[in-house]
């Protein structure tokens, strides 16, 4: 059993910055590919970056440039650096861990960009 605890959400000027962070507790944290999806409103949820053990990372295109994530398996913790946001940008964010057959959901955690 994983928890995963997501935090660092807010309000941001577009063009600013944000930090999203994912603690995790429980076992076997290495095991999990790490994820960041996000869901604005009246649209389906959609993954924006995974992060493998191996730290190979994938994003979707629309934040290639502008986002990275990262993971401190130590700190059993991911983060997102968010830059250069943009008010398309808001939406829940939520982290996600995955392995073979099993697939944990955090919270999520709000994210609005506007001036």
């Amino acid at each position: 059993q994983v928890q995963l605890v997501e935090s660092g959400g807010g309000l941001v000027q577009p063009g600013g910055s944000l930090r999203l962070s994912c603690a995790a507790s429980g076992s076997n944290f290495r095991i999990y590919v790490m994820g960041w999806y996000r869901q604005a409103p009246g649209k389906q949820r959609e993954l924006v970056a995974t992060i493998t053990n191996g730290l190979n990372t994938n994003y979707a295109a629309s934040v290639k440039g502008r986002f990275t994530i990262s993971r401190d398996n130590a700190k059993k913790t991911v983060y997102l650096q968010m830059n250069s946001l943009k008010p398309e940008d808001t939406a829940v964010y939520y982290c996600n861990a995955a392995t073979i057959g099993v697939t944990y959901w955090g919270q999520g955690t709000q994210v609005t960009v506007s001036s």
